[in-house]
């Protein structure tokens, strides 16, 4: 499990590498790319209700996906974790700015009082963030092991879908389990299918 880590520690830092060789304005529009192509992705324009996320310490901004969707009027759902390890409830929201607010760890998430919950089997496609990924689908998360653990919990016919600079693509990614890959990654230059 070490040497896991160790290799976990060494991927990041070269992802963190390149991505420092960009300016703002290149990641930005590196951005905009990958933005343009969640919303042209098939599955994301079908799916009728999608899992998103708002954004921690990775690097892809999930609020202008997750404003537009709701301006498109999809079904957008958010999670809310609770102090029970491996419990979250799953909430959609219908407005950013009156439907969210931060938790105790400053996170935004959904406010259980105003926004309806869903459970996990309605869910059709799952974007799920991470810091580095390959082309099989593994990925390294944030550390907290909350969208690990969601991956295996998501139905069957859920799609799960991971957004990354093409620079987060590495060759490989060791893992203790194959199950907790995402099936499909959006990047600035493509989509990529686990294989």
């Amino acid at each position: 499990m070490e040497e896991v880590k160790n290799t976990s520690s060494n991927i990041l830092v070269q992802v963190a590498e390149k991505l420092d060789e960009f300016t703002k304005p290149e990641l930005e529009a590196k951005y905009e790319q990958i933005q343009a192509k969640v919303f042209e992705f098939a599955n994301f324009r079908e799916a009728q209700i999608s899992f998103m996320y708002t954004s921690g310490n990775d690097q892809i901004p999930m609020e202008p996906i997750i404003r537009k969707a709701l301006q498109i009027e999809k079904a957008i759902v958010l999670p809310v974790f609770t102090d029970t390890k491996n419990v979250f409830n799953l909430c959609k929201i219908s407005d950013y700015d009156k439907d969210l607010g931060l938790n105790k760890n400053d996170i935004l998430e959904p406010d259980t009082e105003k926004c309806k919950k869903v459970l996990l089997d309605d869910i059709d496609i799952a974007f799920i963030p991470g810091l580095a990924f390959d082309d099989k689908g593994g990925r390294i998360g944030l550390g907290n092991n909350y969208y690990t653990r969601l991956i295996t919990r998501l139905p069957e016919t859920c799609r799960k879908v991971s957004l990354a600079f093409e620079e987060q693509i590495v060759e490989q990614i060791q893992m203790d389990s194959r199950k907790h890959t995402v099936d499909i990654i959006i990047t600035d230059k493509r989509i990529i299918y686990k294989i």
